[in-house]
């Protein structure tokens, strides 16, 4: 495991330790069923299209202030503001990146997020305690990422049941193929390949394309990391992505052009009112 998932993970259980003591949460009574985000991602594709033409990928806009590859990418991005204009743009889901060290998250920009838009809202931060799964649902969201890297297997499979038992989706983040071999042993149906390598934070497309083909029967695959043109959308579609989720580029869009940007990674062909 790389010295900045390490550092990841005992942020993420420092800041769960101090939520316990300062917010006391339990698992919620009477959930909502999971399963909102992963119907929205499955809507663009839910309905076969006139004469065969493909499908369009759905569209995950991710809220980013800044990362650690990049360093400020927005920092004084509103994150309510980004979210209504990813929503309006016709973004299926929107992203809220939570952890504050490194990324410029937090759960206020989840919460506030969630109440802005109608759209589903996955929570992604580096999960490694049911308490934080807890905050995902309190606040209102639809979805957790859970990265497979990060967790042992009996940790994986315990949270993925913890988020469906909280009426949340799990995200299940792969990037090789002992990954995606443990997210398959625990049940994961929704699918994140990470063409990031988290070790050295390098991204190659050639991760989906080597993981997509193998992903599964009933398994919706979403693309993540490295995809800012409609070129580059295309080619992870070909690998078996449904989805794609999209944080820099979109955050760097200005306002008049997201819908634009938003329809060109759909990946349609030009006569589908793709970009060509």
């Amino acid at each position: 495991m790389s010295d900045f998932l390490l550092e990841m993970i005992a942020s993420a259980q420092r800041r769960a330790h101090a939520g316990r003591e300062w917010a006391p949460l339990a698992r919620p009574q009477s959930p909502v069923p999971h399963g909102r985000l992963r119907a929205a991602l499955a809507a663009p594709g839910a309905a076969a299209r006139a004469g065969g033409t493909p499908k369009p990928l759905a569209i995950i806009a991710e809220i980013k202030r800044c990362s650690p590859s990049r360093g400020d990418i927005a920092p004084d991005l509103d994150a309510v503001t980004r979210a209504r204009d990813y929503a309006a743009a016709g973004a299926d889901a929107i992203s809220v990146l939570t952890e504050p060290d490194r990324f410029g998250g937090s759960m206020d920009d989840l919460r506030a997020v969630v109440t802005a838009v109608d759209v589903p809202v996955l929570r992604k931060d580096f999960i490694v305690d049911r308490y934080q799964i807890w905050e995902a649902a309190d606040a209102g969201a639809a979805g957790i990422l859970l990265i497979a890297a990060a967790l042992p297997s009996n940790s994986l499979g315990a949270l993925l049941s913890e988020s469906h038992d909280c009426g949340l989706d799990a995200l299940v983040e792969v990037h090789d193929a002992d990954d995606l071999e443990r997210a398959h042993s625990v049940g994961a149906t929704l699918l994140g390949v990470n063409n990031r390598d988290l070790r050295t934070l390098d991204v190659d497309l050639k991760v989906t394309e080597a993981l997509g083909p193998r992903s599964g029967r009933g398994v919706l695959l979403v693309s993540e990391s490295g995809i800012d043109s409609p070129a580059q959308a295309r080619r992870v579609r070909a690998a078996g992505a449904q989805a794609v989720l999209v944080g820099e580029a979109l955050v760097r869009t200005p306002r008049e052009h997201l819908a634009s940007a938003i329809a060109g990674l759909r990946a349609l062909p030009a006569s589908e009112g793709g970009v060509p």
